[in-house]
């Protein structure tokens, strides 16, 4: 074997030892600590947690409805029509991706109160107010926000799997005498069995395992909430263990559906661009139809964000439709509260650790499949693509189930003395399928000429990598960078999990903690959000300008 080869394998094996500690080892911990038959048993047979479980089932099933029922028309008009306005109407889908649905929650609350801009609307039209956010009505908010936060990711699969489709096929179709609906049943839709299968796992797993927003909506009957609060005795009671154990086989089940089951074959296509563009513009003012389309979608979308934004600027803001005056005192209020600016340099700090860790596992597992092509390579693929599968407060649960239970690990990665380097573990892994869907995204792109020319002239492995490779995917890497980074910083279930001081934490469980101080606690966090809202619109935005329409390839399975 050459030394090339060997240094390549050597980075492969870094690559596997640091998915087996950081990844494998915390979801062994669970199972390991949860995996008993007779708790397993007596959590089944406890009411209150198999109603947790159905809860959190209906949550994820109702909000992937939602989304698909959002995303799908969007995504065919897209694809369908020339419109005015488009490329801006197709870059605000992604306006619900700049705020975490635990932040906009805030915002929603204010809409959704028993005083709020819903309510007044409806007393002023003479109906009795609607309890939003209690009883059933708490059920379909939260749905409903995570819904409006999730939808952008499997627009993009669709959007993505309706470009792979040639247009001659719904033209032979026509030509055969079937109807616009048979059309669409019988073609267009088996055709996009992957973009639905590929984001629909996501939104299902992903709405599954959601713990920001039902805490939020103190909405406590469900398994993400249930674990949440049982983090505090885990040295005695171990129903924690056995109900992340129950999500993770679960959540588990829900990917290989999606993956394996269902979306085994693929009905990908690459000739639409050989059989010319199927967009067609409609005539006169219906040009404008999928235009409005896209604009009523976003408003809603936009909701939360904007009653997080007028909430920020608010001192009073019940049974009227807007803030009865403005001020920047909350903003004033929130910087001046000695938890926010550390807990600015903390999340700085632990996400600036954790890309760092994320672009280099994610760069070399994506040159180890996509370029080297190593035997292993595709199960160094694997490992890095199961954190969008394993639920995020699964992975959190294992790291502090690790400082309990492991006396190396409570010396490495106490979360009570530091967390510093568990966020950051915890942050890297989560983030590192972003950085290898986006370089293997570019490799795949890129021609191997360059780097055997290289090569021939003595360039060594990691020369070649250096001086040429990296420099032809920079856009690739720099989206893979922004996102691991920005995501990083308002991550939820690991901040709310693994930070248990004060001093160490990160933005996002400093909200959260904003937002349990009665009075003007409440909106002192709104402000605090809309600085985490303006920072993740700009990562967002950058990265879009960058990668362009494939974006999607990000948030792919």
């Amino acid at each position: 074997m050459t030394t090339r080869r060997c240094m390549q394998y050597a980075a492969l094996a870094a690559i596997i030892i640091f998915f087996a500690v950081f990844l494998l080892l915390p979801v062994l911990t669970v199972v390991r600590d949860g995996l008993n038959w007779h708790l397993l048993a007596e959590v089944c047979r406890n009411y209150v947690y198999v109603e947790g479980l159905l809860n959190s089932f209906a949550v994820a099933g109702v909000t992937t409805i939602m989304v698909f029922c959002i995303a799908l028309p969007l995504a065919l008009a897209a694809d369908r029509y020339d419109f005015p306005l488009h490329n801006l109407s197709t870059l605000a889908v992604m306006l619900p991706m700049i705020l975490p649905p635990f932040v906009g929650a805030l915002g929603f609350q204010q809409m959704l109160g028993h005083y709020g801009v819903v309510n007044t609307i409806l007393t002023s039209w003479g109906f009795a107010p609607v309890d939003f956010l209690g009883g059933d009505g708490r059920f379909w908010s939260v749905c409903a926000i995570e819904a409006l936060h999730l939808y952008p990711i499997l627009y993009l699969n669709l959007s993505t799997a309706l470009g792979n489709i040639d247009p001659a096929l719904n033209e032979a179709a026509r030509n055969c005498g079937a109807s616009r609906l048979m059309r669409f049943r019988r073609v267009t839709l088996p055709l996009l069995r992957p973009g639905v299968l590929a984001g629909g796992s996501i939104v299902l797993v992903w709405s599954f395992t959601e713990l920001g927003t039902p805490l939020m909506f103190g909405y406590d009957r469900v398994t993400p909430v249930q674990i949440f609060s049982g983090i505090t005795e885990l040295e005695t009671n171990p129903v924690p263990y056995a109900l992340v154990v129950i999500m993770l086989v679960f959540s588990a089940l829900m990917y290989a559906v999606g993956k394996f089951a269902l979306g085994g074959t693929s009905s990908d296509m690459k000739s639409k661009g050989l059989a010319g563009s199927g967009s067609v513009r409609l005539p006169g003012w219906k040009a404008w139809l999928p235009t409005l389309l896209f604009a009523a979608v976003t408003l809603l979308a936009a909701l939360p964000h904007l009653a997080l934004l007028l909430s920020s600027f608010s001192l009073r803001w019940y049974g009227t439709l807007l803030p009865e005056n403005f001020s920047l005192l909350n903003f004033e209020n929130a910087l001046g509260n000695k938890l926010v600016l550390p807990s600015i340099a903390n999340s700085l700090k632990y996400s600036s650790i954790a890309t760092v860790f994320a672009v280099a596992a994610g760069t070399a597992t994506a040159l180890a499949a996509v370029r080297w092509k190593l035997k292993g390579g595709a199960l160094a693929d694997l490992l890095a693509m199961l954190p969008l599968a394993v639920p995020g407060i699964v992975i959190a649960f294992g790291y502090l189930g690790m400082s309990v239970k492991y006396d190396w690990a409570a010396r490495c990665f106490n979360p009570m003395e530091n967390p510093l380097w568990l966020l950051a573990a915890a942050y890297a892994v989560r983030r590192v399928p972003y950085v290898v869907r986006a370089v293997s995204s570019g490799l795949e792109q890129t021609s191997e000429e360059l780097e055997n020319a290289a090569r021939c002239f003595g360039a060594g492995p990691w020369r070649t990598a250096y001086k040429v490779t990296l420099p032809l995917i920079t856009a690739n890497l720099v989206v893979g960078a922004l996102f691991a980074f920005s995501f990083s910083m308002l991550e939820v279930s690991d901040s709310l999990i693994l930070a248990q001081k004060s001093e160490f934490f990160p933005i996002t469980r400093t909200i959260y903690e904003l937002s349990q101080i009665l009075g003007s606690g409440p909106l002192q966090a709104c402000a605090f959000g809309v600085w985490a809202m303006l920072f993740l619109a700009a990562t967002i935005g950058g990265a879009g300008m960058l990668l362009g329409s494939k974006l999607g390839s990000v948030f792919k399975l």
